[in-house]
């Protein structure tokens, strides 16, 4: 049997000011009714966005614990359509992260960041999801096409976080 290798197609480094810059950014804040360190323990857990159902299909964390500044996973998203090496800029202990794809395994994205912000909100949390992407330039008017149906998509991630946190609080 022959084994393909996997082709990987490097992406531009990202850092707080992609979230401000690239051509599509979109953010969504997501109210949930569990304590600030009860989302943290899950995003920093080893299934993390995986445990959640919509999005991520397996993640795998490729640096060793304790997690911070320089931590690298890698993610298979969806129907194994995409798989993505994130490295991780920014690392506030119990309060939020921001990473970057380094690599992906498909062509057609020069930049793209995510950024994850936990604070209280009353008697729960609010979670705060940025993400940010640059196509590259012959992929944009598509991408820019693709927009709203993103939004939509993307908004999916929030209905999966409010109901993993309903029934696992």
């Amino acid at each position: 049997m022959l084994q393909t290798m996997t082709r990987w197609h490097s992406l531009e480094p990202a850092d707080a000011g992609t979230f401000g810059t690239a051509s599509q950014v979109y953010r969504f804040p997501i109210r949930l009714r569990v304590p600030p360190a009860r989302v943290w323990e899950s995003l920093a857990s080893d299934e993390s966005l995986a445990a959640w159902g919509l999005g991520v299909r397996r993640l795998t964390w490729t640096s060793p614990r304790p997690f911070g500044v320089g931590t690298n996973r890698e993610v298979v998203l969806p129907l194994g359509f995409m798989t993505v090496r994130e490295h991780f800029f920014r690392w506030d202990e119990g309060s939020g992260y921001s990473f970057y794809v380094e690599a992906a395994n498909r062509p057609g994205l020069r930049q793209f960041a995510e950024d994850y912000v936990v604070e209280p909100d009353g008697d729960g949390a609010l979670l705060t999801w940025t993400i940010a992407i640059e196509p590259k330039r012959r992929l944009a008017p598509v991408m820019k096409v693709l927009g709203p149906v993103d939004k939509v998509a993307f908004g999916q991630f929030a209905t999966g976080a409010k109901k993993y946190f309903a029934k696992n609080p």
